[in-house]
């Protein structure tokens, strides 16, 4: 379900959250749909709940989970239009300021647009 690599510069728990957002824009995980428990998960991947805990408590902050006390997580369904457009005002800002910020260190557009077709959903 995972593919998180222990020995990378990003952390586990931004690697969790990258892997479960990933999943949540291709559909694997559909709205309300029940995410699996902190201590399940954390055992699954063999790591600490408070790791599987900060990534779902990051994800709910960021409305793509939700959760039920007592009951568990589940998968927020899109936001509307609205918020939706203003996440993505947010991020092209943080993308100006990284893109700005590798200019400066010397990288080319040539190389940031490389970078760029390399990414993949």
């Amino acid at each position: 379900m995972f593919d998180l690599r222990f020995s990378k510069d990003t952390p586990i728990y931004e690697q969790l959250i990258d892997h479960i957002k990933e999943m949540i824009i291709k559909q694997v995980l559909l709205p309300d749909e029940k995410m699996p428990s902190v201590r399940a998960l954390a055992g699954q991947l063999t790591i600490s709940p408070n790791t599987i805990q900060k990534a779902y408590g990051e994800l709910e902050q960021q409305g793509y989970i939700y959760s039920i006390p007592g009951k568990g997580s589940y998968v927020q369904e899109m936001a509307d239009d609205t918020q939706n457009n203003q996440y993505i005002k947010e991020l092209y800002g943080s993308f100006n300021r990284v893109v700005l910020e590798l200019l400066h260190m010397n990288e080319t557009k040539e190389d940031i647009k490389r970078a760029v077709d390399r990414c993949e959903v």
